[in-house]
């Protein structure tokens, strides 16, 4: 009987922020998946388990959901002022693709800890004990992220004492400055339509006010209220509810296209990554997915968020920056639901907790721009070795 038989490759599998990721050195990759292509998406398809008719990813690395259906790739830079590059894939859980189209802003908490420990950051700029700074060209989005790596004993310093809602163990507090992070790619709007606020018409759903911005990553901002919602909602509100889900995608699709990042409805299906939509509210009390009562004075705007097509169980790190962004500019939604005053940081509740994220923007020559948004994440080695891989397709 013909069989393929398997290969063996090194890789990380990574907690960052509240995602999971298996990462892999660029150099380590067979060569067929070096580049981008058929091969390379084969490879991390069923490194990952995908795509799974069942939706569990029991044959590989993957566990069913859009915070842990990821990969990275992690490669020494060519670029200048940059320690390395740093790929990022979502993988379809059930669908036979990956997208590139955007970060994952949780799992780059984990780049500058996997670059340091893999050999890949000049020695000398590592110090023994203190803060490593790892500058980091994100080449899906070509933005530069700044990690601040904290160090023990020659060793990146993984353990501490904090806490980050929507993970269950205290960590150390790594801190990440996203530069520049408006406009995807090259020359684009942070606000593509022009506006702050737009009526996005929906055939079929409604017309909704809605922000849409390109910060960190592409995001479509919704008012709670006019979707019938509170915005204290926890996942099973939502993820139970298949016409809910459908009408986000409907959303989505058609705010992907007023966003220009398509150029039909359809394309949406193939583009699960990007945009994220998300709808806020005013603070109110609630009780988070952990049991942690979360008091309207403990926050400043009530936040959800839909990745892959399903609530998110707590913030996506890119939208987190989309948060701040929008929050720090007077007349988006996020802004008027967190009260419209101006601000640089912005606390907001989201499903399993609270998270802190600062941002700064200002207007030049009429248009809004923001240096950078920060905010702090953890992350962690889970395992280390080499993954089995049926050599199929690479």
């Amino acid at each position: 009987m013909a069989h393929a038989p398997q290969t063996k490759i090194a890789a990380t599998y990574m907690r960052g922020g509240t995602s999971k990721g298996v990462f892999f050195k660029l150099d380590d990759l067979p060569e067929s998946a070096r580049v981008a292509g058929a091969a390379r998406d084969a490879l991390l398809m069923r490194v990952i388990g995908s795509p799974d008719p069942y939706g569990k990813q029991i044959d590989g690395m993957g566990a069913a959901t859009s915070s842990t259906s990821k990969t990275v790739i992690v490669g020494k830079s060519t670029r200048p002022d940059h320690d390395v590059d740093y790929l990022f894939g979502q993988v379809s859980i059930d669908q036979p693709f990956v997208d590139w189209s955007g970060n994952c802003g949780n799992l780059s908490a984990a780049v500058g800890p996997f670059a340091i420990t893999n050999g890949l950051i000049d020695p000398a700029r590592v110090p023994t004990n203190g803060i490593a700074v790892v500058r980091i060209w994100q080449a899906n989005i070509k933005k530069t992220i700044i990690a601040h790596v904290p160090m023990t004993d020659g060793a990146v310093q993984e353990t501490g004492d904090f806490e980050l809602d929507g993970v269950t163990f205290p960590a150390a507090e790594l801190q990440l400055e996203f530069m520049d992070p408006a406009e995807e790619g090259d020359g684009g709007s942070m606000f593509p339509t022009g506006n702050l606020v737009d009526d996005l018409e929906v055939p079929g759903v409604g017309t909704f006010k809605a922000t849409m911005i390109n910060s960190g990553i592409p995001t479509i901002f919704l008012d709670a209220e006019a979707l019938g919602y509170t915005g204290t909602e926890l996942q099973d509100d939502i993820n139970g509810d298949a016409a809910a889900l459908a009408r986000f995608e409907t959303i989505r699709a058609h705010g992907a296209l007023r966003m220009g990042l398509i150029a039909k409805v359809e394309e949406a299906a193939s583009r699960q990554h990007t945009p994220k939509v998300a709808f806020v509210a005013p603070p109110k009390a609630y009780v988070s997915s952990s049991g942690k009562q979360i008091g309207a004075g403990d926050i400043d705007v009530l936040v959800r968020a839909l990745s892959m097509g399903k609530l998110h169980h707590a913030m996506m790190g890119t939208a987190s920056v989309a948060i701040g962004t929008a929050a720090a500019i007077p007349g988006t939604l996020v802004n008027l639901a967190a009260g419209g005053t101006e601000r640089d940081n912005v606390n907001f509740g989201h499903p399993s907790g609270t998270l802190r994220v600062g941002a700064q923007a200002q207007r030049v020559d009429g248009e809004w721009k923001v240096t950078k948004a920060i905010m702090s994440r953890s992350a962690r080695v889970l395992m280390e070795g080499r993954i089995h891989v049926p050599r199929q397709g690479f």
